[in-house]
């Protein structure tokens, strides 16, 4: 008798069992086309994102020129500056010999 309210119980359990793995396997079609849509949805981004940096690298390759003579003025614009400073440099260098000539003199004559 008990041995048979046992298997009258491991019965009970398996169809439990088995009704929660229905359930189970249901939800999981049910969500089935909502996973296929998320990653769907991954996958168009991920699309976008491989597009963008094609467009950035284009973008780059297109505006490459243009970089480079941005670059060779600014090379232009500090030659023009060390020149300028060479310049400034050679004023001082004036100044202070004038300077220099005038204490000698007034040295010289006093």
């Amino acid at each position: 008798m008990l041995l048979l309210m046992l298997l009258l119980l491991l019965l009970q359990l398996l169809l439990l069992l088995q009704q929660q793995l229905l359930i189970l396997l249901l939800l999981l079609l049910l969500l089935l086309p909502q996973l296929l849509l998320l990653l769907l949805l991954l996958l168009l981004v991920l699309q976008l994102l491989l597009l963008q940096q094609q467009l950035l690298i284009l973008l780059l390759l297109l505006l490459l020129p243009l970089l480079l003579l941005l670059l060779l003025l600014l090379l232009l614009l500090l030659l023009q500056l060390l020149l300028l400073l060479l310049q400034q440099l050679l004023l001082l260098l004036l100044v202070l010999l004038q300077l220099l000539l005038h204490c000698y003199c007034y040295y010289y004559y006093s």
